[in-house]
């Protein structure tokens, strides 16, 4: 019981450090489209207050089952959380990161096609697709039950496979980054990236864009790969030159 104010403690900290995470990233690529592309959010300031309403919410939802076990990680040896570097082999470092990447977005893509259930839907998903179109402040809109289906993979994967703890930091930032431009409503990567070889298999904004226009398409978070197998990758979104009177809802 003498534990317990420290858990909430720490839950209330994670709390905190996702929240301003996310109105930092959040807010600086939303001040990037102001100087790139000005005016696209021209209108949309009643639905970007609701994204950030929902999005803090979202914080607190992650924040609990992290601040849980970054707890039990520091105070009773939870996790397969590492810090000396040589504990694993250095060839490692990066397939924890890849098999961290994989294993979310195998999770995502299940449950995001889940959610587009019309019952889900209604109760949960219809909250991140009342964004239309998403604006850089959507990355975490998501109603409660939706959130803890994210919420849940990162404290599970560091139970699971091991990771050191700069890669685990490295895993938060791509997560972080590829949220919020996957739904900023421009594309910040080159072309002969998305277009490329490469962009065959990457998800960027103009991948998920696509989801946001047609919504039975597209579920995939870093890699196109599930979408491909199962057959709802629908390519790229071809919207995004268009003004933003012009764009689709």
């Amino acid at each position: 019981m003498q534990a317990v104010p420290i858990i909430l403690a720490s839950m209330l900290a994670m709390t905190a450090i996702i929240a301003v995470r996310y109105l930092l990233s959040s807010g600086g690529f939303a001040l990037a489209t102001r100087l790139v592309r000005p005016g696209l959010y021209q209108g949309q300031g009643g639905q970007i207050g609701r994204e950030v309403r929902w999005s803090l919410l979202s914080a607190l939802v992650f924040g609990l089952p992290a601040g849980l076990v970054a707890w039990g990680w520091q105070n009773r040896g939870w996790t397969l959380i590492y810090t000396d570097l040589h504990a694993w082999p250095l060839w490692y470092l990066p397939l924890s990161v890849l098999a961290y990447l994989a294993a979310h977005d195998s999770w995502f893509y299940w449950t995001h096609r889940l959610m587009h259930r019309p019952a889900l839907f209604r109760v949960a998903h219809a909250v991140h697709h009342a964004s239309r179109p998403p604006t850089a402040w959507a990355a975490m809109s998501f109603h409660p039950w939706e959130a803890l289906t994210g919420a849940v993979v990162i404290p599970v994967l560091v139970f699971l496979i091991p990771i050191h703890v700069a890669a685990l930091g490295l895993v938060l930032t791509i997560m972080t980054v590829m949220g919020v431009t996957n739904h900023m409503g421009w594309e910040m990567f080159p072309r002969w990236l998305v277009r490329g070889r490469l962009g065959d298999w990457l998800i960027t904004a103009s991948h998920h864009q696509r989801h946001h226009e047609q919504y039975q398409c597209n579920y995939g978070l870093y890699f196109r790969v599930w979408d491909r197998l199962c057959g709802t990758d629908r390519g790229l979104s071809g919207d995004f030159a268009a003004p933003p009177a012009a764009r689709k809802g």
